[in-house]
């Protein structure tokens, strides 16, 4: 008996339903880590679920392409992607193969290296410590939606500041990208009958909010990301709109809902493991290792789809030029052959070699500033947290792509600020 066809592999609503389903990776690590899937209502397959494979695969970009796509298509994000419009419309880099791909990746690179990121460290410690002082509020007591109003709020406040979008303009990226990425999800979708017409509606106010941004950066030029977007170059010519827009668009969208549902996630990973939240409490040096730990068991970048440039062969399957394979992270996090007890939630864990920021050529650029936002605020909740529990049950997100919770609500006493 097959494992599996694919289907709870890929469906959005399998995973706003049960989560990410372990059990299933756990057997095809063990019985087909190559595995065919041809999925109802979804592009064919192949589920690539062992670490080194992915790693091997990611290493390979003349092999492996991402130019035909990124994630797994359902048959009606097909036909909108054929019709060239809305979101479909705008390229990004992720969506780009070597050579081009690098010559691109290096407009922002240098913005986005260890030394860049320190010198936003302010940035980043007066937005962790004003949410939770406001968390906090005059008695110390409270409950919150720990997706909404911390995880979402952090790094949407961070991701502000460094491309430019002004304060009054947060909650309108915060819709869009909500959308963008909720789309499958019926309390974070835009309502609409025609899902071309919506797909075309969101990409254009999209467009319009980052190109005044553009616009603004081009006559005043700053210190900052986005005055480097704006009036960057290519081969000595001017970065294409759609370029240019795309490269606002992913720097936001994938720096804002990973970071915040590995905020999200970590929370409730603390919850169910409260012994790990009160061993951070108690050792603050254990903070950099919880949130590679966090990473790791929150997986957020769910997959990434490669395209086999030509005909090769892995673990004795034979693999066609064009068909698709799905790396799947999360399960490369949990595989027995690379880490110790990995179903075990341990923010001491050394070595911690995860994929929750890629690996090879599109290893992550914002992964110093991802690491940097969510130490901020764990070092400023486990200094003042006193306790926290569950108020509620947790939420997924209609979502197979980028995952995690939509909603997480706590009750808990901070202490008042220093």
């Amino acid at each position: 008996m097959e494992p599996t066809n694919g289907l709870e592999l890929i469906d959005p609503k399998a995973y706003a339903e049960a989560g990410a389903p372990h059990d299933v990776w756990t057997r095809l690590r063990r019985e087909s880590p190559v595995h065919p899937c041809s999925p109802p209502g979804f592009e064919p397959f192949w589920a690539i679920t062992r670490h080194a494979d992915i790693c091997e695969i990611s290493k390979r970009p003349d092999r492996f392409v991402n130019a035909p796509g990124i994630f797994l298509m359902s048959d009606e994000q097909k036909q909108l992607r054929a019709s060239g419009e809305g979101i479909s419309a705008m390229r990004t880099i992720i969506e780009m193969d070597p050579p081009e791909h690098r010559r691109y990746r290096k407009v922002a690179s240098p913005r986005f290296t260890p030394r860049a990121i320190d010198a936003l460290e302010e940035v980043v410690r007066a937005s962790a410590r004003q949410l939770v002082d406001k968390l906090a509020g005059e008695t110390g007591e409270g409950e919150c939606d720990f997706a909404i109003d911390v995880a979402a709020a952090h790094p949407l406040r961070v991701l502000s500041t460094i491309l430019g979008v002004p304060r009054d303009l947060e909650p309108k990226i915060l819709e869009l990208t909500n959308q963008l990425f909720g789309a499958d999800d019926p309390d974070l979708r835009r309502e609409g009958d025609d899902p071309q017409k919506v797909a075309m509606e969101l990409g254009l106010e999209l467009f319009q909010l980052f190109t005044e941004i553009i616009e603004d950066r081009r006559a005043n030029p700053r210190d900052d990301l986005a005055t480097v977007l704006a009036n960057a170059k290519i081969d000595g010519e001017p970065m294409g709109p759609m370029e240019t827009v795309g490269y606002y668009l992913i720097t936001f969208t994938a720096g804002h809902d990973t970071t915040k549902n590995a905020l999200v996630g970590g929370m409730r990973a603390f919850l169910d493991h409260p012994d790990q939240l009160e061993r951070l409490k108690r050792d603050p040096g254990l903070s950099k290792s919880a949130v590679e730990e966090i990473v790791r068991w929150t997986t957020p970048v769910n997959y990434m789809k490669r395209t086999a440039a030509r005909d090769v062969e892995i673990r004795g399957r034979k693999i066609r030029e064009g068909e698709n394979l799905v790396l799947f992270y999360a399960s490369a996090n949990r595989d027995e052959d690379v880490f110790e007890d990995p179903f075990a939630f341990r923010i001491d864990r050394k070595p911690n070699p995860h994929l929750g920021f890629g690996i090879g050529e599109h290893f992550c650029i914002g992964s110093h500033l991802a690491r940097k936002s969510q130490l901020a605020l764990w070092q400023e909740l486990s200094s003042r947290l006193e306790w926290v529990e569950s108020a509620g049950p947790p939420e997924h997100i209609h979502s197979s792509f980028v995952v995690g919770l939509k909603r997480l609500p706590i009750r808990y006493r901070l202490l008042p600020a220093g």
